[in-house]
């Protein structure tokens, strides 16, 4: 376990708002430098269950990983408020993902959650587009190769 405060910023998008979605994470240490990225594509869904997926990979990242403080940027502000108790949660399926997310931020010492402007969370955003591009390619039936 460890009280040093990371830096977390997240994002999750879709296209077609039902559509291809996907989240992406980039985890940062107190100096700035990176300590991890994730992204995933999660299949169709909407812009909201997208943005409460890369929550829950975030805050799932730091349980495991021992990490109890964080600050956890989004430009989601509908997310940020809802998690900071300032909205309520309407959505029956956005109540699942915001339940989860709290049982996750309980285990952790402090989170902190702060609204940012898309241009500040351009990594994060950049995660969730190849999150995206992934789904789509699985939807298409593409199949992804390396290069050499």
């Amino acid at each position: 376990m460890t009280l040093q405060q990371l830096v977390v910023y997240i994002d999750g998008g879709a296209r077609g708002n039902p559509g291809p979605a996907g989240y992406g994470v980039r985890i940062e240490n107190a100096n700035g430098d990176l300590e991890d990225e994730l992204h995933a594509p999660i299949g169709v869904a909407t812009n909201n269950v997208a943005e409460y997926r890369g929550l829950i990979a975030a805050l799932s990242y730091l349980v495991e990983h021992g990490h109890l403080n964080a600050l956890i940027y989004s430009d989601s502000q509908l997310l940020v408020r809802q998690m900071q108790g300032r909205y309520r949660v309407r959505h029956p399926h956005l109540m699942t993902l915001y339940r989860e997310a709290k049982d996750l931020e309980a285990r952790c010492e402090r989170v902190t959650f702060k609204h940012v402007r898309r241009a500040e969370n351009i990594e994060a955003d950049r995660l969730s587009n190849l999150a995206m591009d992934l789904q789509e390619r699985d939807v298409r039936g593409d199949q992804v190769t390396q290069q050499d």
